[in-house]
């Protein structure tokens, strides 16, 4: 036997080292035995790691379903932020939104499982009303800051659920289409008919520069 072969004798199983390979077998678990009857000694057996060692990646196995939302939510608003001043408020949203959900074509499964899980699964929707409402604020705040109003404005309050309503409304199109429509089409679609609908009073309440 080679000092190789030795060495990962006594070391055992790869261990996981990110949160990328934790939620690749997770997921491979929810597949396989549903969210609900998946814990996290199971997750972290498959991973072959400690119990301890998979809260030191997630707090909790719903947080896991989410990835890195933190980060995802800075990744959405410096989309936003790369509009320039003269581009249309709804169009910036929407260049910024679909952008947002646009993933190399080897992810886009995992992607899909995840949402799957997300919009599907019922112990998951207490933690989706909370992200959500992180998600649109950036929304409602990137409007107000154009239109020069408040976020507690109605009208930039509006157009942050009314994103959302539109970006989740694409995702239950995508996941109950299988892959016969892009989701960036999706996407790009539901917002560009909501931006018919907002473009005069959102550009038109915009402060002059």
């Amino acid at each position: 036997m080679s000092s190789d072969a030795g060495v990962r004798r006594m070391m055992g199983r790869p261990r996981a080292t990110s949160p990328a390979v934790l939620e690749r077998r997770a997921f491979e678990l929810f597949a396989r035995r549903g969210f609900d009857e998946t814990t996290v000694d199971d997750i972290a057996a498959a991973a072959g790691i400690a119990r301890r060692t998979f809260f030191r990646y997630f707090p909790s196995k719903n947080d896991l379903v989410w990835g890195d939302f933190e980060g995802q939510l800075r990744r959405l608003r410096a989309l936003l932020d790369e509009a320039g001043p003269g581009t249309p408020t709804m169009d910036a949203v929407r260049r910024a939104v679909v952008g947002f959900n646009r993933f190399d074509p080897q992810e886009v499964p995992w992607h899909r499982q995840r949402m799957e899980l997300i919009l599907r699964v019922p112990t998951l929707q207490a933690d989706a009303t909370l992200r959500y409402a992180s998600w649109r604020m950036i929304i409602t705040e990137f409007v107000a800051a154009r239109t020069g109003a408040p976020a507690s404005a109605p009208v930039p309050r509006l157009t942050g659920h009314l994103v959302l309503a539109a970006a989740v409304s694409a995702y239950e199109h995508w996941l109950e289409g299988g892959d016969r429509t892009a989701l960036s089409d999706l996407l790009d679609e539901a917002i560009r008919h909501l931006g018919d609908g907002l473009a005069a009073v959102l550009d038109d309440t915009a402060p002059a520069s």
